[in-house]
């Protein structure tokens, strides 16, 4: 039974979320809060507004300077803030830049875990003690899967600066594709909100399946479209192709179009920028359900393939760009592959011969036409008109 001095708590022992909040906060951060803003600041031997934009960037509420509201921990991580910022990690410029993406990627990734964490736990009927249980034993682990992932990617991610395409170059191109959901607005309209998540879901899931197998690497995913990058052209055009053929084989697998450019870009912050980002948006809302366009650039890189074929598309007038000139994509059917010359090359040739038959046929029927057309070496004889026939 909770004392006097408990929040009380909701019929069949249902969890306050005033408790749920001071244990997460003890797990989490080590203790309740002790410490105010300029505190925080002073021991670090920063201004406060330093402080203050760190704080916001990270995408936290503001914080009156007077509330109680950071622990030791807070005032670990400033320090640890500083400590970078002393070493030249990020210059002023960049530095709110590379605290805003750490804060938006981490949001994210706590919401996502909390809706695991409430699937768990039903808060009509779970105690404290059980949660304490399940926070006690979730929480460790997920800070440790966290560490290795980041650890992994900072292994992919220098190899691919060292070691991949156009490693040397001093700005190596980069094939940027957009991959769409069709019908998207329609359908969340439609569909109930477990069916969309799901619809979601699956997109997300085989989209990077399918991404990741092929060296590419996604970007961001916005609800109905996911941003990817790859550093060669072939596996550009084979993650595009398997996108929109994954519903193929999977109905559940929502329609796609997906639009491809070839080029430089600007990655900063685990974002990409420039033309060909742009380029790629504007050839996507070009493209027909189920199919792929690419740029020009792309489809010079492909022309050589066998595997692929292109087809230039009618110019067209989208924002930014007057004279847009999109290339259809697509794999090479049966009758395109090796040894496909010599077939059209042989009937080419039965063409032909059907042609020099038929017009020796024309020539000959207009010469036995002429030649009964030729004037008689007999006299004429009378000439009889229709009706002195019929007479």
């Amino acid at each position: 039974m909770p004392g006097e001095d408990e929040p009380p708590r909701a019929a069949g022992g249902s969890l306050d979320p005033h408790e749920v909040i001071e244990l997460l906060e003890s797990y989490l951060l080590g203790g309740e809060p002790t410490l105010t803003g300029p505190e925080i600041a002073a021991e670090v031997g920063i201004p406060m507004d330093v402080a203050r934009m760190r704080w916001r960037s990270l995408g936290f509420q503001a914080v009156d300077d007077d509330e109680v509201a950071f622990t030791q921990a807070d005032l670990e991580a400033m320090r640890l803030t500083q400590r970078l910022s002393e070493l030249g990690l990020a210059d002023s410029e960049d530095e709110s830049a590379l605290i805003r993406t750490l804060g938006r990627s981490y949001a994210r990734l706590a919401e996502w875990q909390l809706d695991l964490l409430a699937q768990m736990v039903d808060p009509t009927t779970t105690t404290l003690e059980e949660l304490t249980a399940v926070v006690g034993d979730l929480l460790p682990m997920a800070e440790q899967i966290q560490a290795y992932v980041w650890r992994r990617h900072t292994i992919s991610a220098a190899a691919r600066f060292l070691l991949g395409p156009g490693a040397n170059e001093d700005t190596p191109n980069t094939a940027i594709g957009f991959a769409d959901i069709v019908g998207y607005t329609r359908q969340s309209r439609s569909l109930k909100r477990d069916e969309l998540a799901r619809l979601v879901d699956e997109f997300e899931s085989q989209a990077q399946a399918i991404i990741t197998a092929h060296g590419g690497r996604i970007i961001k995913t916005i609800g109905d479209e996911v941003l990817f990058a790859v550093d060669t052209a072939p596996d550009a055009a084979e993650i595009a192709l398997q996108l929109v053929e994954a519903r193929r084989e999977d109905p559940d697998f929502p329609e796609l179009r997906v639009g491809l450019a070839w080029g430089r870009v600007l990655s900063r912050l685990g974002d990409v920028f420039g033309p060909t980002v742009n380029m790629a948006a504007r050839l996507t809302s070009t493209a027909r359900p189920g199919k792929v366009v690419v740029d020009r650039e792309l489809a010079d890189a492909l022309a050589s393939d066998e595997r692929y074929r292109l087809r230039r598309m009618r110019r067209q007038s989208v924002r930014g760009y007057r004279r847009l000139e999109p290339w259809r994509l697509r794999r090479a059917e049966e009758h395109d592959l090796p040894g496909a010359a010599a077939y059209l090359q042989e009937k080419g040739k039965d063409l032909l011969r059907a042609v020099d038959e038929v017009q020796s046929r024309v020539e000959g029927a207009a010469a036995g036409e002429a030649l009964q057309e030729r004037p008689s070496r007999q006299p004429p004889g009378p000439v009889v008109t229709p009706h002195q026939h019929h007479r």
